[in-house]
């Protein structure tokens, strides 16, 4: 294994509540029925995709020009929030895997389909840590196609069998899946039955990685939770 690619939202930090809340403004400013659940089908997808979900439940039909006016207004009321994020949002055993995967030689990368992934790395003191990060400006698809997955590995230069996603997004695992590389589930995602290996808690990667060999890497040879 030679490239650790992570999901942003949700893996290395949290800031779901954040886009919740942001786009519940939207949804009420507009009179659209916006709850949790409908939140959920948010997840690992673009702002714009975002958009058109909440828009659905809508029977007013919107121009192209009050969408985009729609999208700044939810991306300054995200933005706006973010101010008061710093390491301390990191989530649990974040910082521990990184560093040990810096020890092993392993190259880490960030895909994330939002377009503030270096605002928010910023903020919490990791935007230098990673070898490469690939997020919503770069990209012209967002999860579960595996443009942003294959960008991150071709980066580096490690051969997309090489690398493996963490996801806590079933959309993010399916990507990772279509770009011929490991998929780990965390969170959400570890109740996909399409992962190759699912976990409660990022320090459970290690053990995995030590079972991981570059030959088994290959998915002609690797079947779903063999090792």
């Amino acid at each position: 294994m030679k490239l650790v690619i992570f999901d942003l939202d949700g893996v290395i930090v949290s800031t779901d509540e954040l886009h919740y809340q942001a786009w519940k403004r939207i949804a009420e400013q507009e009179t659209i029925p916006f709850d949790r659940n409908i939140n959920n089908r948010l997840r690992g997808v673009s702002r714009k995709e975002s958009l058109e979900i909440i828009l659905s439940y809508s029977p007013k039909q919107y121009t192209k020009n009050q969408k985009e006016v729609l999208m700044e207004q939810k991306n300054a009321y995200y933005v706006s929030s973010l101010k008061d994020l710093t390491s301390q949002d990191i989530l649990p055993g974040v910082t521990e895997v990184l560093k040990e995967l810096k020890q092993r030689k392993i190259k880490v990368s960030i895909a994330s389909s939002s377009k503030n992934a270096r605002l928010i790395l910023k903020q919490i003191g990791l935007l230098d840590v990673f070898d490469s990060i690939v997020d919503g400006n770069m990209i012209t698809h967002s999860k579960p196609h595996p443009e942003v997955f294959q960008q991150a590995a071709q980066a580096l230069k490690v051969p997309c069998e090489n690398a493996l996603v963490v996801e806590d997004a079933r959309s993010g695992i399916d990507g990772a899946l279509k770009a011929n590389m490991l998929a780990i589930g965390i969170g959400d995602a570890a109740r996909y039955d399409k992962c190759h290996f699912k976990i409660l808690a990022l320090n459970e990667l290690i053990p995995i990685l030590e079972k991981i060999s570059v030959k088994q890497c290959s998915r002609h040879s690797l079947k779903k939770g063999e090792l």
